[in-house]
C-alpha cells in the first residue's frame, strides 16, 4: 500500500482552488492508501510574522480539512511543528543540497518578483519541503502543477543523500490530477490569494454572491451564439461545482445563444453554495468542539513521530551521527 503525503500552508483562508486542486484529490486518496496529511505551519513563517494569525489560520485549516472529509480513522493528520524531527532532517539534507538547485526554484523567483522580501526560509523552502516528504517514507505526493518542481527537487536531494550515505531515504513520485491541476480565479488567472481572485470554500453568502456576480464577461448579447462557450470563466467554474448534466446544459445554452450572463453567474453561485452546504454544516459542528479538533492533531502527531523516529534513526546512523 503506497504512503501518500500532502500538506497545506496556514497562510490565509482556503479557497475552492485549494479544494479542487489539492484537498479533494488528497481526501479521495485516503481510502486507498496510507495517508499522511499535515498543516505546514513552519512553512508559513517565510511570509507571515503574526503569531496570533498563524494560530488562527492553523486552527481554521484543521477545521476545513476535517469538514471537507478528512477522516482521522483513515489518515494521519497533524501540525508540522509538532514533529520537530523535520527540522533535524532539513539540516541533514541541507548539507548536501546544491545552491544552484535552490536558485532554480520557480517559487522563490516568483515570490520575490512579487515583492516578498527574500530570506533564508524562503530560499531554503524546498529543503524543508523535502524533509516533510522524506521523513515519512512517502511514496506518492499529490500536488498542483506549480509544486511539481519541488517534488522533483526532493527526488534529487534524496538520491544525492542515498548516493553519499547509502540507501536510506525513499524516493517519492508526484501525482497531479490533470483535470483540476489549475483552477481559474475570478480574473482568469490561476486562483490564488496573492492575486486576490479567490472564491472561499466557506465564504460569506452575500459577499461570495457579489464576487461571483461581478465576473467580467464579454459584450455579446444573450441571444448571440457563443461557439467558444467552453472558454467562458463561469462555465469552467460551473463544471467544478455543478452536476455534470447541469453544467453541460448551461454550456449548450450558452453555445446556442439564449442564456444571459447574469443568469449563468446566478447558476454558478447557487451550485457553488449547494456544493459546499454539507461541509459548512460539518464545519460549524467541529468549530463548536475545539477540544476534539486539538485531540485529532495531537493523536496524529504521535503517529507521525513514531514513523519520523525510525527515519531519523536510519539517517543519523547513515551520516555517522550515531
Amino acid at each position: 500500500m503506497p504512503r501518500i503525503l500532502t500538506g497545506i500552508t496556514p497562510s490565509g483562508t482556503l479557497h475552492i482552488g485549494n479544494y479542487f486542486g489539492a484537498m479533494r484529490p488528497a481526501i479521495e486518496l485516503q481510502a486507498g492508501g496510507d495517508a499522511y496529511y499535515f498543516i505546514a505551519d513552519y512553512h508559513s513563517m517565510t511570509a507571515l510574522a503574526d503569531a496570533a494569525e498563524r494560530r488562527a489560520y492553523t486552527r481554521g485549516i484543521a477545521l476545513d480539512w476535517l469538514a471537507c472529509g478528512l477522516d482521522p480513522a483513515k489518515a494521519v493528520f497533524w501540525r508540522q511543528s509538532d514533529v520537530p524531527e523535520v527540522c533535524e532532517l532539513t539540516w541533514l539534507l541541507g548539507t548536501l543540497t546544491p545552491m544552484g538547485l535552490l536558485e532554480r526554484a520557480h517559487s522563490y523567483k516568483d515570490k520575490t518578483a512579487k515583492g516578498l522580501a527574500p530570506n533564508f526560509g524562503l530560499f531554503a523552502y524546498p529543503v524543508l519541503m523535502a524533509a516533510d516528504i522524506l521523513l515519512y517514507d512517502t511514496n506518492v505526493v499529490p500536488v498542483g502543477r506549480d509544486q511539481k518542481q519541488h517534488v522533483e527537487m526532493t527526488r534529487d536531494i534524496a538520491i544525492k543523500f542515498n548516493l553519499t550515505y547509502g540507501e536510506t531515504l525513499v524516493v517519492p513520485e508526484s501525482r497531479i490530477g490533470e483535470a483540476t491541476a489549475v483552477v481559474p480565479g475570478l480574473d482568469g488567472q490561476k486562483m490564488s490569494k496573492s492575486y486576490g481572485n479567490t472564491i472561499d470554500i466557506f465564504g460569506d453568502e452575500k459577499a461570495t454572491r457579489k464576487k461571483i456576480m461581478s465576473l467580467v464577461m464579454d459584450s455579446r448579447t444573450p441571444a448571440e451564439p457563443k461557439p467558444d462557450a467552453e472558454k467562458n470563466l463561469a462555465i469552467q467554474l460551473l463544471k467544478l461545482v455543478a452536476p455534470p448534466v447541469a453544467a453541460s446544459d448551461c454550456e449548450k445554452q450558452l453555445r446556442a445563444g439564449g442564456l444571459g450572463y447574469g443568469d449563468l453567474k446566478q447558476a454558478l453561485f447557487e451550485h457553488y453554495w449547494n456544493f459546499f452546504a454539507p461541509y459548512r454544516a460539518k464545519r460549524a459542528e467541529l468549530a463548536a468542539n475545539p477540544g476534539y479538533v486539538e485531540q485529532v492533531l495531537r493523536d496524529g502527531a504521535a503517529r507521525a513521530r513514531a514513523v519520523a523516529a525510525k527515519t531519523m534513526d536510519r539517517a543519523r546512523r547513515a551520516c555517522g551521527l550515531r
